[in-house]
């Protein structure tokens, strides 16, 4: 069996790539960071809409006009799935936080097609255009249809 020789160090050129490839990913994480390359804006949305959503005894889901209380849209149930996953997701860390389904929900869309739906209560944020963009137009007709009304 090979002994091995307590002063050989460690290989210079295996070392000194590894090392530049991580100076080289951080360098450019923090420029896109900067440039806000990662979809980051501080330009305010085109289009938002404050929203109050309802299950009905039925299992559908409403969606509701915060500001006006009039009815946008009605997602039954077997039926929009991400709409449906999305929403569960944001009450149950509104359940966590012991606050109530009273305060709205927020849509918003940019111009360069980003869409967002944002928990007023708790602040989480769900980049929409991350799902693709069939789950994106959902919340994007909902709220058109609200603008419309």
């Amino acid at each position: 069996m090979p002994v091995r020789n307590p002063r050989r160090p460690i290989p210079r050129a295996p070392l000194f790539i590894g090392l530049g490839l991580l100076v080289f990913t951080l360098a450019v994480t923090d420029l896109f960071g900067l440039v806000g390359g990662a979809g980051a804006s501080n330009a305010a949305p085109v289009m938002a809409r404050e929203f109050r959503f309802e299950d009905r005894a039925d299992g559908a889901i409403v969606a509701r006009d915060a500001a006006t209380g009039a009815e946008v849209a009605v997602y039954d149930i077997g039926t929009n799935g991400f709409v449906r996953g999305t929403l569960r997701a944001l009450a149950r860390g509104r359940r966590q936080a012991d606050l109530g389904h009273e305060i709205p929900f927020r849509v918003a869309a940019w111009s360069d097609g980003r869409v967002r739906l944002l928990d007023t209560a708790t602040g989480r944020e769900v980049e929409l255009n991350a799902f693709g963009d069939t789950n994106k137009d959902v919340f994007l007709h909902l709220l058109i249809a609200a603008e419309r009304k």
